[in-house]
């Protein structure tokens, strides 16, 4: 009776959603409808029948249907799926060999750029039931530390080319009876574990699955992690059902299993990992996987490896662009690119210079239980939106107060949306369907992402921090982004983490970050306005000595103001709001203004000649 109720109210939500297209997308919309609503049934049969279909298990049957095809390209190397899944076999057992109690239930960190051994090592510990925490590669000493201990890591595991950055902590990670593993053939450092010159001893049969039957749509499959808009990296938990919804993103797109995929992402990030590598699983494709990006290798990639379709962040587009003119820029095989944060303006270009390429836009958080999806390649938008979505991923767009930072309550005490083509906050209610599993290690942290009381009494919504709009024809479009963190490099940088390493020099008495714009730039650019220590002069090669040390360089102020005194809001919030408008102009600024030069390796102070060159991008950060 169930499942005929559930098929006859997709029936009729299917029927109403044909009647709301749009005559000018009709075509579009119902490829889409029929693409989402495989994934529907998908899902329903996993609550109807509660056997929970891993992504690592879809890339067992991938193994059995496609043994022989290539799963991973890396430089010159060709894995198929048998190789990938051979060696992840030999990795669970030399795990499970070298540390018995690592079966199931326990958490290992990763701390490794783009490669193979990244897939492999990863689906070895998953097939130990071990959940595994993707450390971002650029985090350095205390920030690296945080995670380890946040996501309750026993072990860690490191890439070769890695070592040197667990090096000066590695006495803290010990104490904490974490493990440490590298993946190379030798290592000097005292206590740690070598994979490489071991892994072929051990047999590349399956290890055991006994854990699977306790598996279910809440399991922690990932910890990723993400700055958020306070303090230190927090690590977001990324259950089956989220790793399930992220693996079908391709899928809906339209992309096939004779696409070949091309990614540069950083695995640690969900756009690379979920979407990109279980997307391609999902469908049985081929994925070009890349060290690191390159744009002026990018296009000769993708004639090389025939690639179809690519993933992207807005400055990756935006790279692309910057590049110099050539002849033939449209000879490519590419067909579609899946990503987001691309500017219109951007996007616009890169569409003129490179052809006809489908955009495919979204949206979604990595730790939030919403997304959307621009499947049309509506110039700008994020997502469109059907009566079929609303009905099964709800959202609200609400009344927000700027100056304030929260969303705005009438006399009831209720938030109010806003209407079509108005900016609002886009929330979505946290429901058994539709959960929010939150963040590792901290309950506050999750508790400050969550609304109660929205729209009635005892209701609870999921806040994204983000500023939305929809448009008549129903598209979706990001406004902007609220709290204290913004995005550079397309990282998410919070400026609390930021204040807190500039606040340990000794000079410095107060440090108060924030990102400004930068024309011709995706994201804001970290710039720092700080109070010295009463006595202290500047010194700006101390101060870029300990940037570079305790940050990882997409979070480096490049900026840095000296001030007297600052401004405090009644809640002694620091005003932010003048500072960000005056940015780094210093026909504007009367203070001391610096700026952090690579070349001298110091903070140098800022002329209107490096303003210029800046804006004319013959200084590039």
């Amino acid at each position: 009776m169930l499942a005929l109720g559930v098929a006859a109210l997709t029936g009729i939500l299917a029927v109403g959603f044909v009647l709301s297209l749009s005559v000018q997308c009709l075509a579009e919309d119902l490829c889409f409808l029929l693409r989402a609503s495989r994934f529907g049934l998908k899902l329903l049969k996993v609550y109807l029948s509660g056997r929970v279909p891993t992504v690592l298990e879809r890339f067992g049957q991938q193994v059995e249907t496609n043994p022989h095809k290539p799963f991973l390209l890396y430089q010159d190397q060709v894995l198929t799926y048998r190789q990938v899944d051979s060696r992840s076999n030999r990795l669970a057992r030399l795990f499970l060999r070298e540390q018995p109690a690592l079966l199931g239930g326990n958490t290992v960190a990763l701390l490794m750029g783009n490669q193979p051994d990244f897939v492999c090592v990863w689906f070895g510990l998953a097939k130990l039931g071990c959940a595994v925490a993707f450390l971002n590669t650029n985090l350095r000493s205390r920030s690296l530390l945080h995670c380890l201990d946040s996501s309750g890591a026993n072990s860690l595991v490191v890439g070769e080319d890695l070592v040197d950055v667990v090096k000066d902590i590695l006495t803290n990670i010990q104490e904490n009876n974490i493990s440490v593993w590298v993946m190379g053939k030798t290592c000097t450092l005292h206590g740690v574990n070598t994979l490489a010159d071991k892994v072929e001893e051990v047999p590349d049969s399956p290890v055991s699955g006994t854990w699977k039957s306790t598996i279910s749509l809440k399991s922690t499959f990932l910890y990723i992690f993400t700055s958020g808009t306070t303090g230190l990296p927090k690590a977001a938990v990324i259950t089956q059902l989220q790793s399930l919804r992220a693996s079908a993103g391709f899928s809906v797109f339209g992309v096939t299993k004779d696409d070949i995929i091309y990614v540069a992402l950083p695995l640690y990030h969900g756009a690379a990992s979920l979407l990109g590598i279980c997307g391609c699983i999902e469908l049985g494709a081929t994925l070009v996987l890349k060290k690191k990006f390159s744009a002026s290798q990018f296009w000769n990639d993708c004639r090389k490896y025939n690639v179809t379709v690519f993933q992207y962040i807005g400055e990756l587009c935006r790279y692309l662009c910057n590049q110099p003119k050539i002849e033939g820029e449209k000879n490519h095989p590419v067909r579609m690119a899946v990503g987001n944060g691309i500017r219109p303006e951007v996007w616009k270009e890169f569409l003129e210079r490179f052809g006809d390429i489908k955009m495919c836009e979204f949206y979604g958080a990595t730790e939030g239980n919403i997304f959307f999806m621009n499947y049309t390649g509506k110039l700008g938008a994020v997502g469109r939106i059907n009566s079929l979505y609303k009905a099964f991923l709800s959202y609200k767009l609400v009344k927000y107060d700027a100056q304030k930072e929260t969303p705005i309550r009438n006399e009831q005490g209720r938030c109010e949306k806003v209407g079509k083509g108005e900016t609002g906050l886009l929330i979505s209610p946290v429901t058994k369907w539709n959960p929010f599993s939150g963040y590792a290690g901290n309950k506050k942290f999750s508790q400050q992402k969550l609304l109660e009381d929205v729209f009635k009494k005892g209701d609870l919504y999921f806040n994204t921090g983000d500023l939305m709009s929809e448009s008549q024809d129903g598209y979706i479009y990001f406004r902007d982004r609220i709290g204290d963190t913004f995005r550079w490099k397309g990282e998410n940088v919070a400026t609390t983490e930021v204040a807190e390493i500039i606040g340990m020099l000794d000079i410095v008495e107060e440090a108060n970050v924030y990102g400004v714009a930068v024309q011709g730039y995706e994201g804001k650019v970290g710039m720092a306005a700080i109070i010295l220590k009463p006595g202290q002069e500047f010194k700006g090669e101390k101060i870029y000595n300990h940037v570079v040390k305790y940050l990882p360089s997409y979070a480096y102020p490049r900026f840095l103001r000296i001030q007297e005194f600052m401004e405090m809001t009644g809640t002694f919030k620091r005003k932010k709001m003048k500072l960000v408008e005056e940015a780094f102009n210093p026909m504007i600024i009367t203070e001391p203004l610096y700026f952090l030069d690579t070349f001298e390796k110091s903070y140098i102070l800022m002329t209107e000649q490096i303003y210029d060159q800046i804006l004319s991008f013959k200084i590039k950060l």
